[in-house]
């Protein structure tokens, strides 16, 4: 029970974000909790009534010089939310990943002295490079809810308000997964071999790593021509940006590709190419996590701007890339990053897992993370919400 309506500001910049935030105002409301919800979402929170300023593709930039060619556009946004927030203060507000943009606006945010509570969702990860954003967060964030329990152990090491509300498609995605039935749900053949082409959701991604994807599946093809190769089209925009790449390339190839289109408000294409393939090939990422707990043979590449890239790897404390690889500890997937992202590599990588041993090895690894994530202790995210605005300068909330 609350005095008043809760109002929510709440910014996503991509799918996944989409799909966290929509699954956490239906949790309020679950939970009893009148709200509203405001600020820059996607379709699937659109859905759920949540009301955008802003189209959330205006955040899919990624990279730093990519970033600086966007910064003024990027700044007119934060700045138009900043405005909007101080005339009409919301009690809240949630930065769904997209950290570079979230944690600067919160930062904004706190230094207009507003009676605003922040919260992170989707640790940045100041676990694996530049540790020292977590100052910058401890005196900008009031609660971050970690996906995983070692980001919050990490932050607990710094007194960084945490909580580790676990991440839902370890329980939403079953452990048993049957590749027959997944791609039957596409109107596929079940006999068919497939092999996922996934490489990325943003326009950036699109014009450095489909091309790789696309000579790969190239060399395989005339290896390999009973293979079939899917890539998804989270939308409109990314679907005519992947038809234009695919005029360039024989018909002997695009014959054997198909362009999977979306069609659900959840954007589930990516998830349901991934499930129905033999073998996925895609960009670094969080969709890593998902072919993970979709038990799925995988191999990860990705390719940035060299300058972003040689300031990235100055700064990486950890191994890893993927999240896979960094939750398990050790290399369980291939990572082809940077000048060992070639097509050559890709397509050698992808014919490794066409072995039955050799995959279904992967495939055992990936079982047993999800079993180990599912066994983690989790908080309720609206209630580490909650929490934080029983202090001053909130609604009162029991």
């Amino acid at each position: 029970m609350q005095d008043r309506k809760l109002k929510i500001g709440m910014v996503v910049g991509e799918v996944s974000g989409d799909t966290l935030g929509a699954k956490l105002i239906r949790s309020f409301r679950e939970q009893g909790i009148d709200a509203e919800f405001e600020g820059i979402g996607g379709p699937q929170m659109i859905a759920e009534g949540f009301k955008s300023y802003y189209p959330m593709d205006i955040l899919s930039v990624m990279g730093i010089v990519e970033v600086l060619k966007d910064i003024k556009k990027l700044f007119a946004v934060r700045d138009g939310l900043v405005e909007l927030w101080c005339n009409n203060p919301v009690d809240v507000f949630i930065g769904i990943d997209a950290p570079d943009f979230n944690l600067r606006l919160s930062k904004s945010l706190k230094q207009k002295q507003l009676p605003i509570k922040t919260v992170q969702y989707v640790s940045p990860s100041v676990w694996a490079w530049r540790q020292g954003r977590v100052h910058g967060i401890k005196a900008t964030i009031d609660l971050v809810l970690c996906l995983f329990p070692f980001e919050k152990a990490f932050y607990q090491k710094f007194a960084v308000p945490a909580a580790s509300v676990g991440h839902p498609l370890a329980t939403q995605l079953p452990l048993k997964n049957a590749l027959i039935e997944a791609k039957q749900e596409l109107g596929l053949n079940p006999a068919q071999k497939h092999i996922a082409l996934l490489p990325g959701s943003r326009r950036g991604e699109i014009e450095r790593l489909a091309p790789i994807a696309l000579d790969a599946a190239q060399i395989i093809s005339k290896k390999y021509p009973e293979y079939i190769f899917l890539i998804p089209a989270i939308n409109d925009a990314r679907k005519q940006q992947i038809e234009e790449l695919l005029k360039q390339y024989p018909a002997e190839l695009t014959q054997k590709i198909q362009l999977m289109e979306n069609t659900h408000i959840e954007s589930k294409i990516g998830r349901q190419v991934m499930n129905a393939a033999d073998i996925i090939a895609l960009a670094s990422g969080t969709a890593t996590l998902e072919a993970m707990l979709l038990h799925r043979p995988m191999v990860t590449f990705y390719k940035l701007n060299w300058l972003t890239y040689c300031v990235v790897k100055f700064l990486i404390k950890i191994p890893y890339y993927s999240l896979p690889n960094i939750i398990a500890g050790k290399r369980i997937i291939k990572e082809l990053i940077q000048s060992a992202a070639t097509a050559e590599n890709l397509a050698a990588e992808i014919e490794k897992l066409m072995n039955i041993e050799t995959a279904q090895i992967q495939v055992m690894q990936h079982i047993t993370m999800h079993k180990k994530l599912l066994a983690g202790n989790s908080e309720d995210p609206v209630q580490a919400i909650l929490q934080i605005l029983k202090k001053p300068n909130a609604p009162s909330v029991v």
